[in-house]
């Protein structure tokens, strides 16, 4: 899932989930809204992202190319190391700020252990 908001400086894509291949439909959509709001900074906050492969980045890629095209900044927000690897590996990583001091907010669940017999494990 990806929201969008605005500011009247930046817009901010929030993902959450994966952000790879199966989710590529809408992609193309998404880009034209953003780049359609010609906002000079976009932010993509990515600390609810759980899994990002080479369709993500190129998705995010191609948001941060349009930006610098028209003298903007892409700002990578909450990014994990993997992510930021695949981006490298992609050769793009130069096209995007990286906010190293932001702190994902804790999303950490209570997880339900069960045991193969259906009991529930002890924590």
């Amino acid at each position: 899932m990806i929201e969008i908001s605005t500011s009247s400086t930046s817009t901010t894509l929030t993902v959450a989930g994966d952000l790879d291949l199966a989710e590529r439909d809408q992609f193309p959509e998404i880009a034209a809204r953003v780049v359609g709001l010609r906002r000079q900074l976009v932010v993509i906050d990515m600390c609810r992202v759980t899994f990002m492969d080479s369709t993500g980045a190129a998705f995010l890629i191609s948001l941060a190319d349009a930006g610098r095209k028209r003298g903007g900044a892409t700002v990578l927000r909450g990014a994990d190391p993997r992510d930021l690897f695949v981006i490298e590996i992609c050769g793009a990583l130069d096209l995007f700020r990286i906010d190293a001091d932001h702190r994902c907010e804790s999303s950490v669940e209570q997880t339900d252990f069960r045991r193969p017999d259906g009991a529930s494990a002890p924590a």
